[in-house]
């Protein structure tokens, strides 16, 4: 059952750059190996990987780069890109070469983690708690906050440990909507 928020509110989105660009070096070097293990298998019969294996891996190869050009192609129409598919096209790939499962796994945890970590960024609030839509998703009780104004374009939440949290808005807010989630907060606190 999905919960209810009184308020949600939409932060900047902040810049995916440093994913994308581990998810764009690590799908490099899977096919860099691949086309290293097929072209050495294929031409030298390398022993390592049988001739189907070899093919495989060619074939992953294609995925991955067709992959990796529709998420460029979604980047150029400002649709934020997902790897995944072709972190998992480079897992099973690792899977196929002798002594790979390691560094599959680690391609299988990068295919899971891309969607979580790549969340748009908001606030909820209702009666109960403060809830920040992250990964990995924070959550604050009314009981520990001693404060939360909205105003300005930002969003302020003091605990009562000294922390501090101050998110930018995404879009502005109107004055009576401000005012009005500032008095629930106050009424949350009190």
């Amino acid at each position: 059952m999905t919960k209810t928020y009184d308020y949600i509110i939409v932060l900047k989105k902040k810049s995916f750059e440093l994913v994308d660009n581990i998810s764009k070096l690590m799908l490099l070097m899977s096919v860099a190996a691949f086309l290293f293990d097929a072209y050495a298998t294929l031409t030298f019969k390398n022993t390592k990987l049988s001739e189907s294996s070899a093919w495989l891996l060619l074939c992953l190869s294609a995925a991955i780069i067709g992959w990796w050009v529709f998420c460029y192609l979604q980047q150029k129409r400002g649709v934020a890109p997902y790897y995944r598919f072709a972190l998992m096209f480079a897992a099973w790939g690792w899977i196929t070469i002798p002594s790979g499962l390691g560094i599959a796994l680690v391609y299988l945890a990068a295919c899971f983690l891309e969607k979580p970590v790549k969340v748009p960024p908001e606030v909820a609030f209702d009666s109960e708690e403060i809830v920040f839509n992250s990964f990995p998703q924070k959550r604050y009780n009314w009981s520990v906050v001693s404060n939360v104004v909205l105003k300005d374009g930002l969003v302020s939440i003091d605990l009562k440990n000294n922390k501090l949290i101050q998110k930018a808005v995404d879009e502005a807010v109107p004055t009576e909507i401000e005012a009005e989630f500032n008095s629930f907060c106050k009424e949350r606190i009190q």
